[in-house]
């Protein structure tokens, strides 16, 4: 059976797209996902700084004006809503969010979807921080999960290095942003509108085990 890893940072709207399709592609082909939480901010400070420059001062206004066209285009394609920026402001700063990913995966993978689907929902359909603790209790009651105790951990050398240690792979992997695709550890995708190609990679991982 081919196995899928992804890297994800719920701060991204497009990974928010990526996390949505991607959970059903895994689900079509039979495939268990390994879910890798990162800080994408970590991974354009270390490789891909034109990324933050190119959000500031685009070096094409006009096709950055399109880009926003896009991501609706996108989000209505996947039946998500969609808003940006979102009313919290951007960028989001989503270090507690991912650290709460890592803890939910402790528990199970069913339950960081669902939590990471939750927070992608809250920032990017109503627009709240997920800097704040009170949005991260929030998120942690609604999938049932002690926010007390997950609070707790995400203040952790453990749970803080394992962050780390996700953008730190995901660069030595030659990753260089959200949401990233691996098929069967070196075959690379990036972003949601590659998830096709992705589908195409599992297709023929399963035809030659047939």
């Amino acid at each position: 059976m081919a196995t899928l890893e992804v890297f994800f940072d719920c701060s991204s709207p497009w990974t928010y797209m990526g996390f949505h399709n991607v959970i059903a592609l895994a689900e079509k082909y039979g495939v268990e996902i390994t879910w890798k939480p990162i800080i994408v901010g970590g991974v354009f400070n270390a490789i891909n700084r034109q990324a933050v420059e190119e959000r500031e001062n685009p070096t094409v206004p006009v096709k950055a004006e399109y880009a926003f066209k896009d991501m609706r285009d996108w989000a209505r394609h996947c039946a998500l809503t969609i808003n940006f920026p979102p009313a919290c402001g951007h960028p989001v700063n989503a270090i507690k969010c991912m650290r709460a990913c890592l803890v939910m995966l402790e528990h199970s993978p069913q339950r960081m979807q669902q939590f990471a689907r939750a927070a992608f929902e809250a920032l990017w359909r109503d627009g709240r921080d997920l800097a704040r603790d009170d949005v991260l209790i929030d998120l942690c009651n609604n999938v049932g999960a002690d926010a007390a105790d997950v609070l707790e951990k995400i203040t952790t050398q453990i749970v803080k290095d394992r962050l780390r240690a996700n953008t730190d792979e995901l660069i030595a992997r030659r990753g260089f942003g959200s949401p990233t695709f691996f098929v069967n550890t070196t075959d690379m995708y990036f972003g949601n509108d590659r998830l096709p190609l992705v589908e195409d990679a599992l297709r023929r991982d399963q035809l030659k085990a047939t």
